[in-house]
C-alpha cells in the first residue's frame, strides 16, 4: 500500500505501518482470486466480543440459490429491557453488509466488526454474504441485500429480533445498505428506521478533493477503487443508477430515505463523498447524525482492537445507531 500518513493518529499510523512492513500491495495490482486471499488472511482472523449465539444458515435467493447469513445475538436483555430472558424477540436489528468493493469479504472478514455492532449497540446482528462481483455483477449485491432484509423484517423475532430495523454497511456495503434503504421506500418494502453507512463508497466520479488529498491510500487508494468500480458495473451505464451510486440520487429518491447515520475518516479518498451524501441527505430533510474522525483512515472500524481512537469511533458509531432504534 501507498505511503499517506499525514494527518494520520498515531496509533492508526503505526497499524499502517505495520501492513506495509508486511509488504502490503494495492488491491487493483492483484487478481480477484488473489486479493481475495489476501482480504482473508489479513481480516478473517479477528475475535471481537463474546456473543449469546451465533449461528449461520441461509435463505433463498433472489437467484433461485441459497444466501448464506449469520446472526449474532449480544448478552444481555435488549435495550431498554430490565428482564433477565436475553431471547425476547424485541431486539432492534441490523442487517449488515461487509465491504471489499463489492469484490472481496465474506461471513469472516466482517465478524469483528459484527460483533462490535451487536454488543455495542443491543441489537441482533444479520450479516449478509452477498454474491460478489465480476462473476456476479450489479445488481446481484443488491438483489441478495435487499432480500435479506425483507426476510429479516419478516422473520426477525424467530432470531430474537423484531425490534426496529436498520441497514448498516462499512465501505462498498455502506453503499449497498443506502441503496436497500432507497429502494425499500421505492417499492414499499421493509420499514427501514435507519441506515448505518460507515466510510460508504456511493459514486464512481473520482474528482472530490479528497481523491487528490488521499488517492495514495493509507489502505485503500484512488485507484483501487477504480479497480472495484470496474468488478461491479455491468457497464458504463450503471455508473449512473442511483441504486449502484445513491449519491447519483435526484431529491425526490432521497426524500424517502429513511434517517442517516454517516461515519467518515478524514485520511480516506471516500470522505468527501459520505459528506456529500450527508448533504444532500438533509438538503431533502432526512435526518442525519454524522461521525467524522479526521485523523482516522478508511477501514477505521476494522482496528478498534489496535486503535483507541477508532475504539471511540466506533462508541460515537454505535451510540448514534442506537439511539435511532430505541
Amino acid at each position: 500500500m501507498a505511503d499517506d500518513l499525514d494527518g494520520l493518529d498515531p496509533d492508526c499510523a503505526r497499524v499502517v505501518r505495520e501492513f506495509q512492513t508486511q509488504g502490503l500491495p494495492e488491491w487493483h495490482t492483484l487478481s480477484v482470486p488473489s486479493a481475495r486471499r489476501l482480504e482473508d488472511d489479513l481480516f478473517s482472523a479477528g475475535d471481537g466480543p463474546e456473543m449469546a449465539a451465533v449461528r449461520d444458515f441461509a435463505i433463498d435467493g433472489p437467484a433461485g440459490d441459497e444466501l448464506p447469513l449469520r446472526a449474532y445475538r449480544p448478552e444481555g436483555p435488549p435495550p431498554g429491557d430490565d428482564e433477565s430472558d436475553t431471547t425476547i424477540p424485541n431486539r432492534p436489528t441490523v442487517v449488515f453488509s461487509h465491504g471489499g468493493g463489492w469484490t472481496l469479504g465474506t461471513l469472516d472478514s466482517a465478524d469483528d466488526i459484527c460483533r462490535e455492532l451487536a454488543a455495542r449497540t443491543g441489537a441482533l446482528v444479520i450479516s449478509v454474504d452477498y454474491r460478489l462481483a465480476p462473476e456476479h455483477p450489479f445488481p446481484a449485491a443488491l438483489d441478495d441485500a435487499y432480500r435479506a432484509t425483507e426476510w429479516v423484517a419478516a422473520n426477525a423475532d424467530t432470531l430474537g429480533g423484531g425490534g426496529p430495523l436498520a441497514v448498516a454497511g462499512t465501505s462498498a456495503g455502506a453503499g449497498l445498505a443506502a441503496a436497500v434503504a432507497l429502494r425499500a421506500a421505492v417499492e414499499g418494502g421493509p420499514d427501514v428506521a435507519v441506515q448505518a453507512l460507515c466510510y460508504p463508497m456511493l459514486d464512481r466520479d473520482d474528482s472530490p478533493a479528497s481523491y487528490t488529498e488521499h488517492g495514495d491510500g493509507p489502505l485503500l487508494t484512488a485507484a483501487d477503487i477504480a479497480w472495484f468500480w470496474e468488478q461491479y458495473l455491468r457497464s458504463p451505464v450503471d455508473a449512473h443508477n442511483p441504486f449502484a451510486a445513491p449519491l447519483r440520487a435526484d431529491d425526490s429518491l432521497l426524500a424517502g430515505a429513511p434517517p442517516a447515520v454517516v461515519a467518515t475518516a478524514g485520511v480516506d479518498p471516500l470522505r468527501d463523498e459520505g459528506r456529500d451524501y450527508a448533504d444532500r441527505l438533509e438538503g431533502a430533510a432526512v435526518p442525519v447524525e454524522r461521525v467524522h474522525e479526521p485523523d482516522l483512515s478508511h477501514g477505521f472500524c476494522s482496528l478498534t482492537g489496535d486503535v483507541p481512537a477508532a475504539d471511540r469511533a466506533m462508541d460515537d458509531l454505535c451510540g448514534a445507531l442506537a439511539a435511532r432504534l430505541e
